[in-house]
Parts: C-alpha cells; structure tokens; sequence
C-alpha cells in the first residue's frame, strides 16, 4: 500500500510512494508526531536524477526488515533537495562539519525539533568491508544513544547549530572591503589548483569550473587594459581554452545528443556520473559563450549549439521553460542510454562509416566503461573532420532514442531556469540568434505570470517551483537573484530586435530587487539570508556565502548591484555594493577557490559596467556584428528616444553622442 509520499508533487518524493518505510515530506505533521512520541527525525534527502540515492533507496527502503527498524525507532522524512533547498543547506553543512565531507543521498538524524546531531550520506544494507557502518547496524546504535544518552545529543545538536550561525558571517569581513589588487592575489593562490595536463581544478572527481572560468575570462579582459600583466594574460590564455577544449572533447559532453552530464568521475572528463542537470548546462552556455567571444574556437560554438538544441529537444516544457533533470540511470543500469559498441556503431551506420566514426571517437572492442561499451569522446582534433561526422551523430541520435530513456523530473525550477533565460540571452547576441533570444524573453515572461505574487506591487514575490501550473514555495535567495540576473540579461540585449522593450524588464528587475533588500538582508550584520524574513521555521536560518553546483545569492547580488548603479545612477545600489564588498575580504584571500562567481561579478565591475544607448533611427544590428570581433565586457544596449545616434556610459561617466556606430563601438 502506498505511503503518504503518493499525495505529493515531487518525482522524488513519489519515487518512494512504494517504500515499505512510513515517510513523511517536511511538515507539522511529522514534527508534531516525532515531539509527542519523543522520537529523532531521520531526515533522507535526495534528488530524482541521484544515482547513489536510488541504489539506497533499493537496498535499504524497500527492505521489510530495514523499513520496520526505521519505522519502530524514528519519524522518517523525505525532502527533495530541488525543493527544499534550505533543508538541504543546513543538513549538508551540518555533516559536513560532523564528517568533514557530504553529498546525496543525505541522511541526517535530529532531534524532535529538527536540529541534527549525527549523520551521513550512503550507508550499504550490510558490512561489505568498505569501512562503512550497515545501514541497520546504525539505525540501531542512533536510537540507543538517544534513549541512554539524550543530554549528550542535545549537546552536539547545540554545538552544530552554533557552528552553523558562526559560519553566517564571513571571517575577515572588517573594515572598507577589499582592494581590487586582491583579485590578482585570488587568481595566484587559484593557479596551483590547475591541473596543466587535462584541464579543470583538483583531481577526480572532476567537476566543470564554471564559477572559476567566469573569473578567470573576467580578470583576462580586465588585464587586456592593463598592459602591466602580460604573463597574467598568458596563463589565463592556457587554462581557460584548454579547460573549454578538454571538457567539449570528453564524455563529460554527449557528444551525439549536446548536453553535458553533472561531472567526470575520473580526472581526464572521460565517464561521467551520467545524469544531466539544468543548472550545469546553462552555467556552460555562458563558459562556452564568453570563451567564444575570447578565443574564437569552433568547438565551442558547436558545443553552445548543441546544448541549446538538447535544451530544447528534450528540456523544454513550454517556450522558454525547462525541466530540471535527466536520470543518470535507464533501465535500472547508469549509463546504458549514452553508451556504444563498435559493433553497434557499424549496424547503424555500416562498416566503413562505423569504422571512421569509433577512430573518431574513441570507440574500441574493450570499452571504457562497463560490459565493454564504450562512453564517446572526441579523438579527432581537427574540427572540420568532427563535422563530417554530423550526420552520423545524428543518425545515431535517432537510433538512441528508441533505447529506455533516462527519466526526466518536469519540476521547474526558478533559479535554474533563471539562469538558462540568461544563459541564452547572452548566447542570442553573441551568435545573432532571434530563437534563442525570444525563448529566453519568453521565459523571464512565464517567470512573471505564473510565479510572481503581487507582481505590480514595488516588492513582488515569488514563488520557487512549479509543477504543471502550480506556484508553490516560497522563493529563496537564489530564486530572486537569478531571476533579476535573467531580466537584467534580456533587458540588456532586447532592443537588439525590439527597440524599447527593455524598459519593462529592467523595471521588473529593480523591484525584485527592492524585495531582496527588503526580505533577505541582514540588518544587523553583513551579507543576505537564504531565506525571507517570513519564511516557515526551520533549525537554523543560513547565509550562503559560498558557490555549490550553482552560484550562491549572495554573489549574484554582487552583479546586480553593480549593474543596477550602471544603469540608473541610484546611489542605493552604490551604497549596498561597497556594504557587500566587506563580506568578501577574509573570504578572497582565504577561499577563492570556492567563490568563482563573486570575484567574476567583482572583476567585471573592476572593469566597469557599460551602457550603450542608441536613438529612434540606431541600427542595433550593424552595432551587434560590430561587436563581435571585439573583446567581451559587461554590456547593455539600450533605446533612447532623445538621442540624435549614439552614446557610451561606462559606470557613471558618459561620452559625449556620436552619430556613427563604428567609431563608438571602436571606444568598447
């Protein structure tokens, strides 16, 4: 008989309406049940498209013998990770301090009240000599420690919470803020990170440095100006090609479908850990879009294409909103849906083609991946030679979709989606593409239609997901800051193909904005809450300061007001952008490996804002491919009816008009 999961809207959640374990979603109702009987909380957090979450899921929740030991000693509750974000923050960070390390599935055991005392992530149904407790085995000694030793657990519980308020406020950050020489100092403490061979950061598992490439395109195009740094601008020329080129060459990116999976589970981005998330293919549009605009490589703009083509394909809902993920497993086996045999490439395309294509692409009788199958990647390194495989790819894409495919999660996700709307605005210009600039102008649209509460309110809100048409959670940080990131992005590029637009959406996004300083700002102290002033009670109300899969809020905040003082001259944003360069001063010189897309947004601001205003007769075409022999740097082109041509504003300070295109995009 189904469990109370059956009742909810989240695919995860319903992945477990089976499960022979009693569980709960987040709620009053199991809160209340857990107090009263005097239970712990088992809180199991996840996501549909998890791998490891399904394998304990099949081990463990739908074990008879495992499911009564949890029923009998805890209230089980299960969260969804895409939907309740703040629960997940807390906990990972929680375990993190506990164990040093974390991930999903996450399992977290609390106290009534929801504060956590001890936890892990996967737990195997028995002892497999891997130096892993089995899940029953401490199921078991948890709920004895809380019988015997109930004052000891609300001691650590208290420690972790404490822990956790500490962590709110940024070491170091004391005085004016930090210097803009520290951006230098940040980008030499990042190099030894580099790995020179392969490309990326660290060793396996390997994960795209969105956060990491933004920065480091965003000092080069600040040490373009600054003729003092030619070996900075050097380096920056060898990581960040290499790092774009390794990744679009490897199994990491689905070489026959576009799209890249969530990470490499080896250091040279060659099998991945399958599942393909949203958030990390929008994050690459815009690497591959800014490394285009650099180094002019055509494997780059074949990646962007290809994505958008997988977003579109097999993401897209509606215009211009997507679902949040594809399963890494299909057919009960990861993987199976992405790789190949050379025997299978000759059925499909015949011996010679077959032959030509699997020396291409790495294919061999032995594999690289499990029962001998082979995971593509691009051999080939000359790009013309990958093209004349282009019908191969795509005949062996409509072969592969007759194979079980993965499951996809239809939640939409604002934050997510946010950052694809600007994701593809940005591409839109670049490349001159009109689709993908009205699929993200239709999204930001959908975003105010279905997800905005009293949107002509000066403080509208918002909702953080949606499930076929239904608003629900209230949003988070990161939902608002993408979302004004996304408007600003199509505000910025709209008059390119509708004069005048761009008024609405700018507009749209300064009064998000007043509902983020209004609801998420800390009055006492520096930085903003994850959470609204008004959201629901939970253990512990948390300041991100640190970038996850996806940018953290309070580096978005960076770019916005930076942007929003560009762009209106209101001393407000000026005032809020110098009180949060306070945060980032212990932060720079202590962590910069895991605030990539603040120090971007800082050093895009070092390089200042631009503003490019056009009259009634501007031929804002002509000024776009003008623009793309020129180096990138924050940009808006704006309609304004009272000028005779043109005129540039970069910051506060503006150039005199100009009647002729060239010689004003000459000045960028």
């Amino acid at each position: 008989m189904p469990n109370r999961l059956a009742h909810e809207k989240s695919l995860y959640l319903r992945q477990h309406a089976d499960n022979p374990v009693d569980w709960y979603p987040w709620g009053e109702e199991a809160l209340n049940k857990a107090k009263a009987e005097d239970k712990p909380l088992l809180v199991s957090i996840g996501y549909s498209s998890c791998h490891w979450c399904h394998v304990m899921a099949h081990e463990s929740f739908e074990s008879a013998y495992i499911a009564n030991l949890m029923n009998q000693h805890f209230v089980c509750i299960k969260v969804d990770r895409e939907e309740r974000p703040d629960l997940d923050r807390i906990y990972l960070e929680a375990v993190q301090m506990i164990n040093g390390h974390g991930g999903w599935p996450l399992n977290m055991f609390c106290l009534p009240d929801g504060r956590p005392f001890a936890g892990g992530t996967y737990f195997p149904p028995e002892d497999r000599n891997q130096g892993i407790v089995p899940w029953p085995q401490l199921l078991m000694r948890v709920a004895d420690y809380f019988k015997r030793n109930r004052a000891d657990l609300e001691e650590n519980a208290e420690a972790i919470i404490g822990n956790l308020k500490l962590a709110n406020d940024p070491v170091g950050a004391t005085g004016d803020g930090f210097d803009n020489a520290q951006l230098l100092e940040a980008f030499q403490k990042l190099q030894p990170g580099y790995d020179n061979e392969y490309g990326g950061f660290g060793t396996a598992p390997k994960f795209p440095p969105t956060g990491l490439l933004e920065f480091l395109l965003a000092m080069r195009n600040t040490a373009a100006i600054d003729e003092r740094q030619p070996q900075l601008r050097q380096q920056i020329d060898q990581m960040v090609p290499h790092t774009l080129e390794a990744m679009a060459r490897g199994g990491i990116y689905d070489q026959v479908g576009g799209g890249f999976s969530r990470y490499s589970v080896d250091r040279y981005w060659t099998i991945p850990h399958f599942e393909k998330m949203l958030y990390d293919n929008a994050l690459l549009i815009e690497s591959y879009t800014e490394g285009w605009r650099r180094y002019r490589n055509p494997l780059f703009a074949a990646a962007i294409d290809e994505t958008a083509q997988w977003l579109q394909r097999e993401m897209q809902l509606q215009e211009g909103v997507f679902a949040a993920s594809l399963d890494a497993d299909s057919g009960g086996e990861e993987g199976s849906y992405y790789v190949w045999t050379p025997d299978e490439i000759k059925q499909v395309l015949g011996n010679e083609l077959g032959e030509s294509f699997c020396e291409a692409y790495g294919v061999t009788a032995e594999g690289n991946f499990e029962h001998e199958t082979t995971q593509l990647t691009l051999v080939e390194r000359d790009f013309d030679q990958r093209q004349l495989f282009e019908n191969a790819r795509q005949t062996l894409l409509n072969h592969r979709r007759k194979r079980t495919a993965p499951a996809r999660d239809d939640k939409v996700v604002v934050s997510w989606n946010a950052l694809t709307w600007r994701a593809l605005a940005e591409a839109a210009y670049t490349f001159g593409r009109w689709d993908w600039m009205n699929g993200a102008r239709a999204g930001v649209d959908w975003l105010w239609q279905n997800q905005v509460r009293e949107p002509d309110s000066e403080t509208p809100r918002l909702y953080a997901v949606n499930y076929g048409g239904e608003a629900r959670q209230n949003a988070y940080l990161d939902d608002y800051v993408a979302a004004v990131q996304a408007l600003l992005a199509v505000a910025s590029k709209i008059d390119w193909i509708q004069p005048g637009a761009s008024a609405t959406y700018l507009d749209r996004a300064k009064r998000l904005t007043n509902s983020i300083i209004r609801h998420f700002r800390d009055p006492n102290a520096v930085g903003y809450y994850f959470t609204s002033d008004d959201h629901e009670g939970i253990p512990h109300r948390a300041k991100e300061w640190f970038d996850t899969a996806t940018p953290a809020g309070n580096s978005g905040l960076v770019a916005i007001f930076s942007q929003l003082y560009a762009l209106t001259g209101d001393a407000r944003y000026q005032e809020e952008l110098e009180r949060h360069r306070v945060c980032y001063t212990g932060l720079i010189e202590q962590a910069p490996q895991g605030i990539g897309h603040a120090l971007a947004y800082w050093a895009q601001d070092a390089t200042g804002i631009a503003v490019l205003k056009g009259g009634p007769d501007a031929d804002w075409e002509a000024v776009r491919t003008k623009l793309e022999n020129k180096p990138w740097r924050p940009l808006f082109i704006m309609s304004d009816n009272s000028l005779d041509g043109y005129q540039l504003c970069v910051g506060t300070q503006c150039l005199a008009p100009e009647d002729n295109a060239d010689s004003i995009v000459e000045k960028l």
